[in-house]
């Protein structure tokens, strides 16, 4: 057991430390390709930042499936299955569109029939949902066209959701990666602890996209010096689609009921899963309530589902009260809360201690979540204890200005920085023709 552990450590520092060598020349490649879009009304960003870092996480998906494919435990994957294949090649034109996006701007019905296509290259080479558990009636087998559909519209809705959800420094990385390494455990587990080889490639994936988001997250921690774009943010949620797709749809459930000891055992096993896909939106629950959000939002406002806005959840804390880096960490407390809860309840949902423990958990995330609704008066004598912010405000006048000849006028408000050529706040010859880029990103 120890073997095939190390052989995943090592696909996960490998795909991690490329991501983040390329990182740094990505940067400069957008700062001088100009994919550095004006910052826009919704953005919540300050100064033009480049894009174009999916380059860096796909070459360190490149990487990490290289390295897995010449390790002894490993490289079984791709010798009994053709997933791994068919997830580089989704995900190459995945990569290819979100560059044309980050770049030039691609209209948003266009990246749904991108989207689409990927997803049915996947399907074309193997990787596509075979059956389905449903309760009180058995496994179910999906018919081509069935598994089809269902595997792209898994694979279209995870990637909406990451997209949608990758709105603050470092939150759809780090999003991700809770989401992955809860995907693991459980992969893993059906792997090795009931010898499920079916299991194998989604356990490959969500290594290798732990590997591409822990490597970029240094770089787009706040304030990010790079940011993801579409070609970054499209090709993890393909990754987590993909794997999804594997676990859910090519693992044979009546393989479980033997593998588990009996039809209690796999029962309990597949909890999580026992409803279609439930786990893989458990795992992605927050961008997927985000996204169902934001489409009945602008709906019901009359706007097309596509139309960016500032309501998604994150701009929510934001307008709460929360500073940018507390809006993440919550972000990221409920995406940990929600993924590894369902892994630990399949482990064993018997135990009350689990539901107890989701529970208050739940609770204090509540707590934090609104605590800037509620400060705290604090007593005078006491003040001297406590942060500025829950003191009581004395209110001071403050003596006017002299009027003298060194008086500085007040500055007029500036407009947004363009971006250059030289680096995020420099401007060069290049931001002459600003006006005529397009900025579609979501940041």
């Amino acid at each position: 057991m120890g073997q095939p552990v190390r052989e995943y450590l090592l696909t996960l520092c490998v795909t991690a430390a490329v991501t983040y060598l390329l990182t740094g020349p990505v940067r400069k490649f957008a700062i001088a390709a100009g994919a550095m879009p004006e910052i826009r009304a919704r953005d919540v960003h300050r100064e033009p930042t480049p894009r174009l870092g999916g380059i860096a996480m796909f070459g360190g998906l490149c990487a990490g499936l290289l390295v897995a494919s010449h390790l002894t435990n490993l490289k079984s994957v791709f010798e009994n299955s053709n997933e791994p294949r068919a997830l580089l090649s989704g995900a190459a034109l995945i990569w290819i569109l979100g560059v044309l996006d980050d770049k030039w701007g691609v209209d948003a019905l266009v990246k749904l029939g991108g989207q689409m296509i990927a997803a049915g290259v996947m399907v074309l080479q193997g990787l596509t949902i075979l059956w389905i558990p449903i309760p009180g009636v058995g496994t179910v087998s999906l018919t081509p066209m069935q598994g089809t559909l269902l595997t792209v519209a898994l694979v279209v809705i995870t990637i909406n959701a990451v997209n949608f959800v990758d709105g603050l420094d470092g939150l759809a990385s780090g999003m991700v990666c809770i989401a992955a390494a809860a995907f693991f455990m459980y992969a893993y587990r059906m792997w090795f602890g009931y010898g499920i080889e079916a299991a194998a490639p989604a356990t490959l994936f969500s290594v290798v996209l732990m590997g591409m988001c822990l490597g970029f997250l240094p770089h787009n921690m706040h304030p990010a010096r790079i940011f993801m774009g579409d070609s970054g943010s499209m090709l993890i949620g393909l990754v987590m689609a993909a794997g999804a797709v594997s676990v859910t749809g090519q693992v044979d459930p009546d393989l479980l009921n033997v593998k588990a000891g009996g039809l209690r055992e796999a029962t309990h096993a597949m909890v999580p899963v026992y409803i279609p896909l439930l786990l893989p939106l458990t795992v992605i629950a927050v961008p997927v309530a985000d996204l169902i959000l934001a489409i009945v939002r602008r709906t019901w406002k009359g706007q097309s589902p596509f139309a960016a806005d500032r309501g998604h959840l994150h701009h929510r804390l934001l307008e709460i009260g929360h500073s940018h880096s507390r809006a993440v960490l919550i972000m990221y407390f409920w995406s940990a809360l929600i993924a590894f809860g369902a892994v630990a309840y399949s482990a064993n949902n018997a135990s009350m201690w689990i539901v107890l423990g989701i529970v208050l958990l739940s609770a204090v995330g509540l707590v934090l979540l609104l605590l800037p609704r509620f400060t705290p008066r604090t007593p005078r004598w006491a003040e001297w204890m406590v942060p500025p912010r829950y003191r009581r405000v004395v209110p001071a006048t403050a003596p006017a200005a002299p009027e003298d000849e060194g008086a500085v006028e007040p500055e007029e408000e500036r407009e947004p920085v363009p971006a250059g050529i030289n680096g995020a706040t420099a401007i060069g010859d290049r931001s002459r023709f600003v006006e005529h880029r397009r900025a579609d990103s979501h940041h």
